[in-house]
């Protein structure tokens, strides 16, 4: 695989919108549980309930049917031509949950994008994947005329957080790509 010529960043990895085309590496970097617990990179496009219904194979069938639509729900990073990253991106009107979130509600009105979701495979985590997902994704949207584009890192808690609440990025992988934090709410 070549890197998609609209999405050019210098990088040991290669990165490719999510379609039609590339969806058998998505499968295979989900796995059969589709990432965490059944998710398929759908917990932020539906509530909670049809989310909770559709857990493994129903949220599979759901986010394959998003990219047979030629909706490209986010970017696949490659390294050797295997899939080992992904990174959700859209605009924000897409997630359902974001957009009822009291803690992440707008700060504005302006049309932004939304990156609510990582997925790195094991081996390569703490490699700083992550932001090179991330400026592969400024990459996307800029070439798609997007102005906004936020993300809603979890601080870590201990050094060694669990993989499964590292899904919305650190901090400081949205500072190495360029990000600036403008408002912190407290979920209390």
């Amino acid at each position: 695989m070549k890197n998609n010529p609209n999405i050019k960043i210098k990088s040991k990895f290669n990165f490719f919108p999510l379609t039609k085309e590339n969806w058998k590496e998505f499968e295979k970097l989900f796995g059969d549980r589709g990432a965490c617990g059944g998710c398929w990179c759908m917990s932020w496009l539906l509530t909670k309930k049809d989310f909770d219904l559709n857990k493994g194979n129903g949220n599979k069938s759901k986010m394959k049917r998003l990219v047979e639509s030629k909706t490209e729900p986010g970017i696949l990073a490659f390294f050797d031509n295997e899939p080992v990253g992904w990174c959700a991106i859209a605009p924000r009107e897409k997630y359902i949950r974001l957009e009822k979130s009291r803690v992440l509600k707008r700060i504005d009105d302006q049309p932004v994008w939304s990156i609510p979701c990582f997925y790195i495979k094991k081996e390569f985590r703490r490699k700083r994947l992550t932001t090179e997902l991330l400026k592969a994704a400024i990459q996307y949207c800029e070439n798609k005329g997007v102005k906004i584009i936020e993300g809603y890192p979890a601080e870590p808690y201990t050094k060694n957080v669990p993989a499964a609440f590292a899904w919305t990025g650190f901090p400081s992988s949205f500072v190495r790509a360029g990000f600036k934090e403008v408002i912190r709410r407290s979920s209390v």
